[in-house]
């Protein structure tokens, strides 16, 4: 059997055992292994389905512009991009525009490298906080661990508007590391952008490597994820789609980070600040789908992928290790399985991979652009999700098709 291929299939099994001890509410159809090629009557429905979505949105003024790519273990199946990178006469996005992913930097960047860190026995995800970071002192903070901030539990709130208070980096820094719990640790479930900028300094104090740094030598280099960075240069302005109009920042935000405390800490955190495009975003998702590898290169091993995206503590909340997983009223819309999980970011970006059905979904947009009192974000997540799911579904249920004149699958 073919390394890749066995790779997948033992991910897929170890799916099928974590979902085993999940509550039944949880339960998805049980995993199994696609042999067959997506066949082109798929394509050719995911493509279509793409187009009506985002067209429909980009009419309704959602957004100026989106990429959204679907694909399984092997590669892109379908992709589209939707009105422009702006409102003004800008290019039409590609594979390559690149995207502010606000929030998805928490698990494209800092669970990565967590994930690795703790496979390498240098992080323990019980272990408390202050391990690793001493410095990090106040009432029951001692009780706080790795675990509850990767599933924001932890106690800290969601954030506080530091950037009012002083634009001094390391006065931020100071100010993010002195903010008390809010809550007993690991007793209620609040997003916390402040435990996961926490979480970016375990990785840099055990690593000794700056977070940018760490991620572009340990996880986007090796997977050949040549457009997600930090603080892109002005010389990839022409590919980048702008976001908020924001006046204390010079007017609208182009190639600058659009979350506010990492604008003000250099542009570089754990919770926000990369840029990306759908071609690495697919890359990275293969990854996944792939067991933690791409290729040749592995980033991790199938059982550290298991452990990071299996729900943690049902009772609390709907997340796994940095990841949230599908509960009927998120982004994942209502066909996805059991094993899925995801993310989304506040300019508009979102990301869904889905082990047992093999698929991922990448969707990205500047909802933002020009002003951030743009929601109509949620439901066309949900729309997008829903309408590939159900094209799936009608592939899967129709008589199988030979493959003759079926088009390449697209490489990258």
């Amino acid at each position: 059997m073919p390394k890749r291929r066995f790779f997948r299939s033992l991910l897929l099994a170890m799916t099928m055992l974590a979902a085993a001890g999940a509550p039944a509410a949880s339960q998805g159809p049980a995993p199994t292994e696609r042999v067959a090629p997506r066949s082109t009557a798929l394509r050719r429905a995911l493509d279509d389905t793409l187009r009506r979505v985002l067209d429909a949105a980009v009419r309704d003024r959602a957004f100026p512009g989106a990429f959204a790519v679907v694909g399984d273990h092997a590669g892109i199946l379908a992709s589209y991009g939707a009105g422009h990178l702006d409102w003004t006469h800008t290019p039409r996005p590609d594979l390559h525009s690149m995207w502010d992913l606000a929030s998805l930097t928490k698990v494209i960047g800092m669970t990565s490298a967590m994930m690795q860190l703790v496979e390498q026995g240098k992080v323990s995800l019980d272990a408390p906080v202050q391990r690793y970071l001493p410095e990090w002192r106040g009432p029951r903070k001692a009780e706080v661990t790795v675990r509850m901030l990767l599933t924001h539990t932890s106690g800290l709130p969601a954030f506080r508007a530091y950037d009012q208070i002083t634009t001094n980096a390391d006065s931020i820094a100071a100010l993010m590391m002195a903010e008390p719990l809010e809550a007993a640790p690991d007793t209620r479930y609040v997003y916390s952008d402040i435990g996961a900028w926490l979480a970016g300094k375990i990785v840099e104090r055990v690593s000794g490597e700056r977070l940018d740094r760490y991620l572009a030598e340990h996880v986007f280099g090796p997977l050949g994820m040549h457009d997600t960075m930090y603080n892109p240069p002005d010389s990839l302005r022409p590919r980048i789609a702008p976001t908020e109009v924001d006046p204390r920042r010079g007017g609208k935000l182009w190639g600058k980070v659009h979350d506010e405390r990492a604008y003000y800490l250099g542009g570089i955190s754990a919770h926000a600040g990369l840029f990306s495009s759908g071609y690495d975003l697919a890359r990275f998702a293969e990854m996944y789908l792939n067991g933690g590898a791409l290729g040749s290169v592995r980033l991790v091993r199938p059982q550290t992928v298991i452990a990071f995206t299996t729900r943690q503590d049902t009772a609390l909340s709907n997340r796994a290790l940095g990841w949230e997983k599908p509960d009927g009223t998120n982004s994942a819309g209502h066909l996805m399985s059991a094993s899925a999980f995801g993310h989304t970011g506040f300019t508009g970006t979102s990301i869904w991979i889905d082990p047992a059905q093999d698929r991922f979904i990448v969707l990205l947009t500047n909802r933002v652009d020009p002003t951030r009192n743009n929601h109509k974000i949620g439901a066309v997540r949900v729309a997008l999700a829903d309408a590939l799911g159900e094209a799936f579904a009608r592939d899967a249920a129709a008589p199988a098709q030979g493959e003759a004149g079926a088009p390449a699958r697209r490489r990258h």
